[in-house]
Formats: structure tokens, sequence, C-alpha cells
């Protein structure tokens, strides 16, 4: 007869055993046939005392979702069994009013360009760049922090410049691609456009049943209504309305002063930003947010430090606010483990709304 210790030896090997093996495994997952990303962005420009500026004429290109000025959506579609991209269509929404159906064109190849300048024919810069943080009325212990252009090392630039940032997971003018807005449609978003109703993707090789609903969530936001003026050589109040669907905020300003470049941000600890201005997934928004690097969305004010730019021959104040981001895969995964997942396709939109103002005195 067995011990009670051989028993236990043989209990704990078995458990063992089913938690390294079978009991462990891991389901297998097929990648999706299809991919739709939906960037949702509203940018504008701001002088205090005059409205909103916005691109509303002209026409429409791919990218303007991070470059342009006004209310604009980037579509772009991969779909995996069709490398050189397909010719699709989305059906939109009546409310999106730009009728019923938006074209997906594939990507066209560009040519490359001229070769890169050698950086050692570059004159080195002259100057300084010097960096501040923090929502606060006078400039906190221990900053700033200042590098020369010239001289500066890159340890010391990995602790002004070097911040989070968020790999790129949105829509991308790619080959292999489908994307709008393109060469064939460059219409600009009507006013009071919106995109929230059902949307449906048909084309080649995009598999059937592809149709899914946007909600408020993930509509166009609304304008920050920034308001940033006060005296330069004082601390400066930054104040604005809650957005209802921002998750949180950010907030950065620069300007020149001779040779030296100026720049502060509203995170709690020394991070300059330089890759928070752009869309960011649920998750880093909430890990940043607690970090103290993003505001809280419930925030509603902030104040630059004194004098940081008193004399500056320029200043700006650029805020982001963070919207919701949506995935969604078809089918949902099995239950079961043993179930290998074949994803059909997946759906990521996300949305932000920025403004960038001039820092005036009064």
């Amino acid at each position: 007869m067995s011990s009670p210790l051989t028993r236990a030896i043989v209990i704990a090997v078995s458990l063992l055993v089913l938690t390294t093996g079978a009991g462990a495994q891991q389901q297998a997952v097929r990648p999706p046939i299809a991919q739709l990303w939906i960037d949702v962005a509203t940018n504008s420009f701001t002088v205090p005392g005059a409205p909103a500026m916005f691109g509303s004429g002209g026409q429409n290109q791919f990218g303007n979702t991070r470059f342009g000025v006004g209310r604009y959506v980037d579509i772009a579609l991969l779909v995996r069994t069709r490398p050189q991209g397909v010719q699709a269509t989305e059906a939109i929404p009546a409310a999106l009013r730009l009728g019923p159906t938006l074209p997906l064109d594939p990507v066209r190849a560009e040519p490359s360009g001229p070769g890169q300048r050698d950086p050692a024919a570059a004159e080195a810069p002259k100057g300084r760049l010097i960096f501040y943080w923090g929502c606060s009325a006078e400039v906190r212990s221990g900053q700033p922090r200042v590098v020369d252009f010239s001289r500066g090392t890159p340890q010391e630039w990995a602790t002004v410049w070097q911040g989070r940032y968020a790999p790129e997971a949105g829509a991308r003018a790619l080959p292999g691609h489908s994307i709008w807005p393109n060469e064939r449609d460059r219409r600009m978003l009507p006013e009071g456009a919106s995109l929230v109703g059902d949307h449906t993707v048909t084309g080649d090789g995009v598999p059937a049943g592809m149709r899914f609903p946007l909600g408020p969530s993930q509509d166009l936001m609304p304008v920050i209504d920034l308001t940033a003026q006060g005296d330069l050589a004082a601390s400066i109040p930054l104040r604005w309305r809650q957005l209802p669907t921002a998750r949180a905020y950010f907030i950065n300003a620069f300007g020149g002063k001779e040779n030296d470049f100026i720049i502060w941000s509203s995170s709690d600890v020394p991070d300059a930003g330089m890759g928070l201005m752009d869309f960011l997934s649920n998750a880093n928004i909430e890990r940043w947010t607690n970090e103290k690097v993003l505001l809280p969305a419930a925030t509603t004010q902030c104040a630059v430090p004194k004098g940081i730019f008193a004399g500056a021959e320029g200043a700006f104040v650029r805020m982001i606010a963070y919207g919701n981001e949506l995935i969604l895969v078809h089918p949902p995964r099995p239950a079961n483990p043993q179930t290998t997942w074949e994803q059909e396709w997946t759906v990521r939109a996300r949305a932000k709304s920025m403004v960038t103002t001039v820092l005036m005195g009064r």
C-alpha cells in the first residue's frame, strides 16, 4: 500500500501534467479574412476671439484625420486572400449624408522618392530644448530639463523626447489596402454628418454578411472649446467644456525664444507627449491615465506654469480628447477552447478631437 506522501506526490504530478498539457492548451485562432479600420477625427484651429477654423471646401484626401483641419473619416480595408487589394463598397447610414455607399479603392504603389540626404552634411542646430511639465501655476521643483541641440547626448535626449507612444494600429494607405477617401471620391463630410447606424462592406473576397453598427461613442466628436488666454509672463489658465464621449485628455504647448525651443505638457510625470497626439487604444488610455500622464475625463481645467513663455516670439497650445475605440470580431470566440476560432472579419473604429490654438496675452 502506498504511503500518504506517495499518494500526494502522484496527485501533484498528475495536476502538473494536466495544467501544462491538454488542460493549458491554447485555442487555435485563424486570422480574419477581412479587416476594416475606421478612424474618425475632429481637428480644429482657433484664434482667441474667433470661431474655430475648418477645411470645409476643396477636396478630401486620406490621412486628413491626422493632418487636416476639419471633420474627417479615414477607412481602410484589407482582404487577406486578395493581397493586391480589392474594389469594395461600404454601405453607409443616411445620417452620413454622402449617399448610400462609399467606394473603397486599392492603394496604388507610389514611386520611390529621391535618396536621403547625408545627415553628416547638415549643419548642427543651435540653441536648446527646454522642457516643463505638469498642470501648475508655478514651475515645479526640479524643472526644467534642458538639452543643448548641438551637444546633447542620446541619454539627455531620452529624458525629454523618449516618451510613451502607441504603435500604429489604424487606417493606413498601404499597398494591398482599399481606402476611402480616394482618387475617385474626395468629397468632404457635410455639416452635421454622422456615422451612427448600420454599415455593410461588400467586395471580392469579403466574407458575406460583413455588417455592423456604429454608435454615438464612435461618431465624430465635438470641437474642443479650449480657452487659453492670459499674460504670457504669468501662469496661463486653460479651460474647456467636458466632451461627452471623451475618455481622457492631453495638452502640450510650445514656443520659441531666440534659439531656444520651449515645450510644456500637462502630464504629471515628465513626458513631452510627442507620441500621444494621436489615436490611442482604450487599454493605453486607461493605463496612462492611471500613470497620471493623461488627464481624466472629468477634468475641465489646467494651467501653464508662470513665465515659461515670457518673451516668446510665438507660442501655441495643442489639446487632444481621446474617444472610444470599438473592436468587433465575427464570429465571436467559441466557448469551447478545443474549437478553432475561424475569424471571418474584424472592425476597429476609433475617434478623437484635437484643437490647436494661439497662446496670446491679454
